[in-house]
């Protein structure tokens, strides 16, 4: 681990203490990293002065960083070790125009200006409009054909597009085009008082509230000096995994819809209300908003809300196990789920797919216990039995993490005698010239926010990654060679984040 930095989940430390070595070195660190069994968190650019400077975050059992000083360019790490570094690298292009040299495939991620207003590979020049249209991968021949899908969708969704070559009915490619979400979160994050920051990240993601604000808060406890009282990281690990239940729930009802068999999509969408319901009890919303804040939480958790949890819990638990048997046990079900869209375990880890995505495919990584946060440290991780990568392993993790779900909940109630006092805002005084990563295991998969602060203390490089950033890819791969008629399954075992990626 030459040159790396160890570091800690959530632990801030100096920016000069960061090594930052010539980029051939950089390269081949980062090369024999990710060859052995290594993952990116976090890669992304920033200015110093007059320095370009990249920033690596990666992680195996631990933590580490490690930056490097670029010009206008540098080779592409994609073409020189790894596929795991691909979308990041498109996303370093277009924030600051700075061109990863031989990369396969640079297109714009969320199709925007650079921040640094220079002319880019994408030919910003700044003088005229930004191009609209990048070319799409084709596949030549008299058999094949081109569908495209969206922006704009049947249903009430947020628009993305996707492009796909097929023979007949199978698919030889989708390329999947996001960025029509774009609000430009990661400066205004730089830019706004410090007291909106909670208020901005949970809602990245709708979905993932409590996940989002929760890295946030995290960062800006420990820049701040701020601790933490365990009854209040008992309150926010519960509704993390509130949450986790309730987009659990509904996405097993959804792919129920997708295959024709209602009852369990009624039953599973009725479920996913009450856990949504669970949410509001504990924090006053029914997605969890303002719960979290820099120092703890909104609201106390009192005995009414333990029962009321407890009790809901004691008669959801046997409804779930009820309505996914129905389900799973079902002859049709299981022959469109098994065998489709199947991403082979090489693949997820060639992509760096995290969260349910990547451990439906054999990667066991979750954060919980990789890099515990809250309540989390003293708890077993949830194993999984299916790893086939197919839709059906998706949907059977999905499963076993709401029980496990449900009894991380308990454990955590019966402990709640750990109570927590009110946190109310104050005016945070940021550590100067630091840096920090918080890392937590949302709904679906890793979530990272970086921040770094100058010398005054004042923000100059929020990143956020949310787990859609790594599985988007996945899904394209998992349509290959399949019938594009299996794309709605395929997509809603996935179901990731089109604004939670399009920043």
């Amino acid at each position: 681990m030459d040159n790396l930095l160890r570091i800690k989940n959530g632990e801030a430390v100096k920016r000069s203490a960061i090594p930052c070595v010539p980029f051939n070195r950089f390269a081949e660190v980062m090369a024999d990293f990710v060859s052995n069994n290594g993952f990116v968190v976090q890669f992304f650019a920033f200015v110093d002065g007059e320095k370009n400077r990249l920033l690596a975050v990666v992680r195996n059992k631990d933590l580490y960083v490690l930056g490097t000083e670029v010009g206008e360019e540098f080779r592409s790490l994609t073409m020189a070790c790894s596929e795991k570094f691909h979308m990041f690298e498109r996303e370093i292009a277009e924030q600051y125009g700075i061109t990863p040299l031989n990369h396969p495939w640079l297109k714009m991620v969320r199709y925007h200006e650079n921040y640094r207003k220079v002319p880019d590979v994408f030919g910003n020049n700044y003088r005229e409009e930004i191009p609209g249209n990048y070319p799409y991968f084709q596949i030549e021949g008299e058999a094949i054909h081109e569908v495209a899908v969206g922006p704009v969708h049947a249903g009430i969704i947020e628009p993305g597009h996707f492009r796909f070559q097929c023979a007949g009915e199978e698919v030889f490619s989708l390329e999947i085009q996001l960025g029509y979400q774009h609000r430009g979160v990661e400066n205004l994050l730089t830019q706004v008082p410090l007291k909106r920051l909670p208020v901005i990240c949970e809602g990245i993601a709708g979905d993932t509230s409590i996940g989002h604000a929760l890295c946030c808060c995290q960062a800006l406890e420990s820049l701040a000096g701020l601790s933490v009282d365990p009854g209040a990281r008992l309150v926010r690990s519960i509704a993390l995994e509130l949450e986790r239940i309730a987009n659990h729930i509904g996405d097993l009802g959804a792919l129920s819809g997708d295959v024709a068999f209602n009852p369990p999509a009624a039953y599973f969408g009725r479920i996913r209300g009450e856990f949504l319901n669970l949410l509001q009890v504990l924090s006053g919303n029914r997605f969890g908003k303002s719960l979290v804040l820099p120092g703890g939480v909104s609201k106390t958790m009192n005995v009414e809300q333990v029962k009321i949890i407890e009790d809901k819990l004691k008669e959801l638990e046997p409804e779930i196990r009820h309505v996914c048997d129905l389900l799973f046990t079902a002859h049709t079900v299981q022959a469109r789920f098994e065998h489709t869209g199947t991403v082979a375990r090489q693949m997820a880890e060639d992509l760096g797919l995290v969260g349910y995505c990547g451990r439906a495919s054999g990667i066991e990584y979750d954060a919980r216990v990789s890099f515990p946060t809250e309540a989390y440290e003293p708890l077993p991780a949830n194993r999984n039995e299916m790893v086939n990568g197919d839709v059906y392993s998706r949907a059977m993790v999905r499963r076993e993490e709401i029980f496990h779900a449900i009894y991380l909940i308990r454990t955590f109630l019966n402990r709640s005698g750990e109570r927590s006092a009110k946190t109310t805002m104050h005016e945070l005084s940021l550590e100067p010239d630091a840096f920090v990563v918080t890392v937590n295991e949302g709904w679906r998969g890793e979530l990272s926010h970086c921040l770094l602060t100058d010398g005054n203390g004042r923000i100059v490089r929020y990143k956020v990654k949310d787990p859609s950033f790594h599985n988007w890819t996945g899904l394209a791969m998992a349509l290959r060679n399949q019938e594009i008629s299996d794309f709605p399954l395929c997509n809603k075992s996935f179901n990731l984040s089109y604004c939670g990626f399009d920043l």
